[in-house]
C-alpha cells in the first residue's frame, strides 16, 4: 500500500488523480462543489437489466442476418461464441474490480490507478466520444424506423422527439434511467425467448406447415461460407453487437449495494449471450440461408427485412413487421439512453479527476451531472447533424471511429484487471479480501486483450483488400485509434506522467 493517502473526492464516489498530476488551483477550489455526489439509487435489478439490455440490441435483430450471410450459419455460430467468450471473461475482469472499488464511470480511473494517468485519460475521452457518438447515430437510426409507418414526415422531427426523450429520461434522476432500462431489456428479453419459441416451433414443422432440419446448412457453401476468412470477417464486426455490456461497471457506482449486485449481473452474462445470441443465430440458419438475399441487405433501413421479422412471418404472423419496428425502435431508444448515461457521468468523472473543466463537476439536487449532459447533448446533435451534409464522409468516420472506440475501452478494461490482481498481490492482500475474484486470471484478461488488439488491428482489412487501396476506408476504421494515441502522448507529455509501478498502485477504497 502506497504511504502517500489520496483525498476523497464526493464523499468517496470518486477518487482525486495523483496530486503530482492534478493543478493546485483544482485542488484548492474543490470546496465549492463539496457535497454534491451522485445517489446510490440503483437496485440489483436496474442492473443486471442495464447489463441485459447493453447485450440486446439492433446487432441481434438486424445486423446477425448479415453475419449468417458473410460467414454461414455455422461461421456465425463460431465469430460470435468466441467474442462471447471474450466478453464474459471481460465482464468478470470488470467485476472483480467494480466490487473492490465501486467508482462511477470506472475504466478511466482503473487505467490510472493501474497502468498511466496518461492512459486514464485516454480512455475516458475515448470512452466518452464512444457513447456521444453512439446517441447520434440512434437518433438516425430513430428517424428511419419512423419513416417505416409515416414516410412523409421528415427524419429529423423523429430523430429530435427521440432526444428529448432521452435527455428527459436522464434528467430525472440515476433511477429513473434504471426504471427506463429495466423496462426496455424485458421488452428486448420476452421478444428474444418468443421468437427462440417459435422458431423452434417453425423448424420442426409444428408451425408453418413446413419442417426445416438442417436442409439450410447445406445449401451453396453452408454451413462455412468463405472457410475461416469469413469467420474472420464476421468475427470483426460481431464485438459491435456485444459493445454496452461493460455499462454494468459504470452504474457500479450509484448501485446502493455494487459487493452484492454486480457479482450478480456478471454471472449472468455468460448466459445471456449463449440464449440470446448464439440461439437466435443458430434458429435463424435453421429458417432461412445463408444466400438469401433479404439477410444480405438486412439494416434499419429496411426493417420488414430484418431476420427475426422473416423467422415470424414463416411462422405466419402477419404483422411481424409492424411488431419487430416497434421492438426495434424500443432498442434504438434504449441504445441512446444508455448511451447518454454513460457519456455523461464519465465526463463528470474527469472533471473531478481534473481532466475536464471543472464547471462539468456541478451535480443538480437529484445527482444528475447537469452540465455535463448539456455538454454530451451538444455534442451529440452536432454528430447528428453531420449526417445531413450532403456528399460528406464526416459521419461515416465518426460511425467507425465509434465502433473502434469499444473495443479501445475493452482492451483498457483487460490491462487494468491483469495490473490491478499483480498489484493487490504484490502489495500483501490476500485473494480472500476481494468480494468477488475473476476467473480464469491471468488468462481471461490476457486472452481478451488479445483478441481486442486482433479486432482493431483487423479493421483496416476491407480497406487494404480493394484495389487500388481504399484510403479512406482505412482512415475511418484506424481513426479511434488515432486519436487514442494522440490523447495518450499529449497528456503524458503534458502532466509528465510515468507507467505505475505495482508497489505503486493505488488500491485505496476510501
Amino acid at each position: 500500500m502506497r504511504s502517500v493517502e489520496l483525498e476523497p473526492i464526493d464523499s468517496g464516489t470518486v477518487y482525486a488523480e495523483e496530486k503530482l498530476h492534478t493543478s493546485d488551483k483544482a485542488t484548492t477550489e474543490k470546496d465549492e462543489f463539496k457535497g454534491q455526489e451522485l445517489k446510490r439509487t440503483l437496485k440489483s435489478r436496474h442492473l443486471s437489466m442495464i447489463s441485459i439490455g447493453g447485450t440486446i440490441g439492433t446487432g441481434l435483430f438486424l445486423a446477425c442476418g448479415s453475419s449468417i450471410a458473410s460467414a454461414g450459419p455455422a461461421g456465425a455460430l463460431v465469430s460470435y461464441f468466441a467474442i462471447g467468450v471474450m466478453v464474459f471473461l471481460l465482464m468478470t475482469s470488470l467485476g472483480e474490480m467494480a466490487t473492490y472499488m465501486p467508482i462511477t464511470g470506472s475504466f478511466n480511473t482503473y487505467g490510472a490507478r493501474f497502468v498511466d494517468s496518461a492512459f486514464g485519460f485516454a480512455l475516458g475521452w475515448n470512452y466518452w466520444y464512444n457513447w456521444a457518438i453512439t446517441v447520434a447515430v440512434e437518433l438516425v437510426a430513430g428517424g428511419l424506423i419512423m419513416q417505416f409507418w409515416l414516410p412523409h414526415i421528415p427524419t429529423i422531427v423523429w430523430s429530435i422527439i427521440l432526444l428529448t426523450i432521452i435527455v428527459g429520461l436522464n434528467c430525472i434522476s440515476v433511477k429513473g434511467y434504471g426504471e427506463a432500462e429495466y423496462w426496455f431489456a424485458l421488452i428486448k428479453i420476452i421478444t428474444v425467448v418468443i421468437f427462440v419459441i417459435i422458431g423452434i416451433l417453425v423448424a420442426a414443422g409444428v408451425l408453418g406447415g413446413h419442417k426445416y432440419g438442417f436442409q439450410n446448412w447445406e445449401v451453396g457453401q453452408a454451413p462455412f461460407v468463405d472457410g475461416p476468412l469469413g469467420v474472420f470477417k464476421v468475427f470483426l464486426v460481431a464485438g459491435f453487437s456485444f459493445q454496452g455490456t461493460e455499462m454494468v461497471g459504470v452504474v457500479a457506482g450509484e448501485s446502493s449495494n455494487p459487493e452484492k449486485h454486480v457479482p450478480r449481473a456478471i454471472k449472468q452474462v455468460f448466459w445471456r449471450i449463449l440464449l440470446f445470441y448464439i440461439c437466435a443465430i443458430f434458429i435463424i440458419g435453421l429458417l432461412i440461408p445463408y444466400n438469401n438475399p433479404h439477410l444480405l441487405s438486412s439494416g434499419v433501413q429496411d426493417v420488414s427485412i430484418s431476420p427475426f421479422t422473416l423467422g415470424f412471418q414463416l411462422a405466419g404472423l402477419g404483422p411481424a413487421p409492424d411488431i419487430m419496428n416497434a421492438i426495434i425502435l424500443i432498442t434504438v431508444l434504449s441504445a441512446g439512453n444508455s448511451g447518454m448515461y454513460a457519456s455523461t457521468r464519465t465526463l463528470w468523472v474527469l472533471a473531478n479527476e481534473g481532466k475536464a473543466p471543472r464547471f462539468l463537476r456541478k451535480v443538480n439536487s437529484n445527482g444528475i451531472p447537469i452540465y455535463a449532459l448539456m455538454v454530451t447533448t451538444v455534442v451529440a446533435c452536432i454528430a447528428f447533424a453531420s449526417s445531413f451534409v450532403p456528399n460528406s464522409q464526416i459521419y461515416t468516420w465518426l460511425l467507425n471511429a465509434s465502433g473502434v472506440c469499444g473495443f479501445i475501452a475493452w482492451l483498457g478494461i483487460a490491462l487494468s484487471h491483469y495490473r490491478f490482481r499483480k498489484a493487490f498481490l504484490r502489495q500483501g492482500h490476500s485473494l480472500s479480501e476481494l468480494p468477488y475474484t475473476a476467473m480464469f486470471y491471468p488468462f481471461g484478461p490476457l486472452f481478451a486483450l488479445f483478441l481486442c488488439t486482433v479486432v482493431i488491428i483487423g479493421q483496416g482489412y476491407v480497406g487494404f483488400a480493394t484495389d487500388p487501396i481504399d484510403w479512406s476506408s482505412i482512415i475511418s476504421n484506424y481513426l479511434a485509434v488515432f486519436i487514442f494515441i494522440i490523447l495518450f502522448v499529449g497528456y503524458k507529455i503534458f502532466a509528465k506522467t510515468k507507467f505505475v509501478r505495482l508497489e505503486d498502485c493505488d488500491l485505496s477504497t476510501e
